[in-house]
């Protein structure tokens, strides 16, 4: 996922996220809350177990974990979110796709087409983007608890399409419609993912570098700062060198 998992690196190394912890407390809250409608029962609902052990991993205090299941199951107040996504073109013409959960579709449009206005960029149509991804199912887990062999081995098992090893995560891609399977024979495995997730992979990339590279990381940091929004990925192709410079 070329785009969506450069810029996050860089983005954890520059230390972004830990600036931010409000907002990255408020992003995961909404997820919870959302996830479970499905169910507070984290043994049976995947998907708020996953948004449960990502707000664990950030050190949210465990009553706002309970409050944002309540709120979700309906035995708290309530609140609801709608998953809204947004298209568009940035610096170089790199694509973009943002998803957000919103209580208030107008605000949030409204205030992503300005942080693309200010950044030099366009929001287009549902769609206008949207032919250069492809919909995956997204799984990571921590390198350095399992072998790289070992994952390789068991997420081919699983019936996942990749798996990458970078850094200090394993990535392992699936047909959406398999990501259940594989994301749950994964976890019988090796227990819990780092993240499990549906993401937007790239099939057609766009290669930037120099100060476009540098204006296009700084509108991903504008839209992933909104309290909407949830996930950016891009189809950006970036050179090993400007990936250092970025990082600095």
């Amino acid at each position: 996922m070329a785009g969506h998992s450069q810029f996050k690196n860089i983005m954890v190394r520059k230390g972004a996220q830990d600036k931010k912890r409000g907002k990255v407390f408020t992003k995961i809250i909404r997820e919870i809350i959302v996830a479970a409608k499905s169910g507070p029962d984290l043994n049976l609902n995947p998907r708020l177990r996953t948004a449960v052990i990502k707000a664990r991993q950030e050190n949210m205090p465990k009553d706002k974990i309970e409050n944002a299941i309540a709120k979700g199951s309906g035995t708290g107040t309530s609140e609801n979110y709608d998953a809204v996504r947004y298209e568009g073109y940035g610096p170089g013409g790199v694509a973009i796709i943002v998803e957000a959960l919103t209580d208030n579709r107008n605000r949030s449009a409204s205030s992503i087409r300005d942080v693309f206005t200010k950044h030099g960029s366009a929001m287009g149509e549902t769609g206008s983007v949207g032919f250069m991804f492809e919909h995956v199912g997204l799984i990571e887990y921590p390198a350095a608890q399992i072998l790289e062999d070992a994952m390789l081995e068991a997420a081919i098992d699983a019936g996942a399409d990749n798996c990458e090893t970078s850094g200090d995560t394993h990535t392992i891609t699936c047909a959406m419609e398999n990501f259940g399977a594989v994301r749950d024979n994964l976890s019988k495995r090796f227990g819990d993912a780092k993240s499990a997730k549906l993401a937007w992979n790239a099939k057609i990339t766009a290669a930037v570098a120099g100060e476009t590279a540098k204006d296009l990381l700084e509108l991903v940091e504008a839209l992933e700062d909104n309290d909407d929004v949830q996930e950016v990925y891009t189809n950006v192709e970036l050179s090993a060198e400007d990936m250092v410079k970025l990082s600095a």
